[in-house]
């Protein structure tokens, strides 16, 4: 389908879509929901049967972890196993991805090079697409994480590798324009946000060009294959006002963090687990184990009297 829509517009046109429940002009409905079982159904297959992950490879999906993280993956650490809420988490996420570039299509937008393999210097990868041909990445996010997309300071703080993981698709195709059209999982609001990495004129270019692609992927080769883990990626950062230290964001989804943190303790609490490192005031919440178990908190202290 060719139109003049943009990127520009693509959230208003979702949201314009949910309202109206109005199709854009010239859509073939019935391949777009027929598009979207299908891929539903892959979807589901991929993350309820077995399947091969070889954690040991680079990839254009993990290219911009830290350094450290990619040498235990590299070096065959085993790190944590994923825990069933977090694999359903993983897999709504997907689910949500796989909605949004429906509506997408539905509100008119154009959407080419659907899962395009791409190859930079040996490492593959699958690009999601691109949109009114802006190379884009879909996403879901936490609200927290939400922000970062919807304010545009991702390049400033990226635990997960998303920058150089569109940089180095759009080092393959060539191009300088990327994007990411982002939900909140919770809130079910949509933002997209884009780079132009040819635009020195942005606040961003200097940060977003600082090393080219080629030289990262040339650098974590080099890394990876070191007979000793590069310094850790991350300090502990003060839990509030408690005295106790925790590990940040970027080390409490890493599943080698025992590996850095031999020491860490888990807490749940109503947001989410806490990692820490340091303890002046034990929190007065559930304790688990490295495996997610429960920790009998008066049985461990009748054996350590």
């Amino acid at each position: 389908m060719s139109n003049n829509k943009t990127t520009d517009t693509v959230v208003e046109d979702i949201y314009h879509l949910m309202d109206t429940k109005q199709v854009a002009e010239g859509v073939n409905i019935e391949k777009v929901i027929g598009d979207f079982g299908e891929n539903v159904k892959n979807i589901l297959i991929n993350n309820i049967t077995a399947h091969e992950f070889d954690r040991r490879k680079l990839r254009m999906s993990n290219i911009g972890k830290k350094d450290r993280q990619l040498w235990y993956s590299f070096n065959g650490y085993k790190g944590e196993e994923l825990q069933p809420h977090t694999r359903i988490k993983f897999l709504y996420g997907h689910l949500i991805e796989e909605m949004v570039l429906a509506l997408t299509k539905l509100s008119g937008h154009e959407v080419t090079a659907e899962q395009k393999r791409v190859e930079v210097d040996g490492i593959k990868g699958s690009m999601d697409c691109k949109i009114d041909g802006v190379l884009t990445d879909v996403k879901s996010a936490s609200p927290f994480g939400f922000k970062k997309f919807k304010d545009g300071s991702l390049v400033n703080d990226d635990p997960f590798g998303y920058v150089d993981q569109i940089k180095g698709y759009a080092h393959a195709e060539k191009t300088t324009d990327v994007g990411w059209l982002v939900m909140d999982k919770t809130n079910g609001h949509l933002t997209f946000l884009k780079y132009d990495m040819a635009d020195e004129t942005k606040w961003y270019w200097t940060k977003l060009n600082f090393f080219s692609i080629v030289d990262r992927i040339k650098n974590i080769k080099n890394i990876v294959k070191g007979i000793k883990p590069p310094k850790k990626c991350y300090e502990p950062v003060a839990d509030g006002k408690s005295g106790n230290m925790k590990l940040p964001v970027g080390c409490s989804y890493c599943s080698y963090k025992h590996e850095c943190w031999p020491e860490v303790r888990t807490f749940l609490y109503s947001n989410g687990p806490k990692y820490l490192v340091e303890i002046g005031k034990v929190p007065s919440v559930i304790e688990v184990d490295r495996d997610g178990n429960k920790i009998d908190k008066e049985a461990e202290e009748f054996f350590n009297a």
